[in-house]
């Protein structure tokens, strides 16, 4: 299986590198951001998109890892969560074979009546 991860990052890694090597004059063009708001007003200074691409990476990697981060605590909790459940049930489980057995009778009256009758054989 690790062998497998490892070909699928070379084949990722590979068509990047030709996905860029073929967009070379694309990507190398420059770009600038302005933000026109009514109490703020600017402007970027020219930026290539390889860099934009870059950079939009980056916070895509960054937001998932916020995501996953509390997705995780999440999963944590309720772990603990099942754990503590289970080990109540345990408890529960072990006292209820550790009962004494007692030799009352269980039935009711009309299960004693039949079982007291004798059986005739004809």
């Amino acid at each position: 299986m690790n062998i497998f991860k490892w070909m699928c990052t070379i084949f990722l890694g590979l068509f990047v590198l030709i996905v860029i090597i073929q967009n070379y004059n694309a990507f190398s063009q420059t770009a600038t951001f302005r933000i026109n708001l009514l109490f703020f007003r600017w402007e970027s200074p020219p930026i290539s998109l390889y860099l934009i691409s870059c950079i939009t990476f980056c916070f895509g990697v960054l937001l998932t890892g916020f995501y996953s981060i509390f997705e995780r605590f999440r999963l944590k909790r309720e772990i603990r969560r099942l754990k503590k459940e289970l080990s109540e049930k345990e408890k529960e489980l072990v006292s209820l074979r550790n009962l004494p057995v007692s030799e009352e009778e269980v039935g009711s009256d009309k299960g004693e009546e039949a079982s007291q009758e004798p059986i005739s054989t004809s």
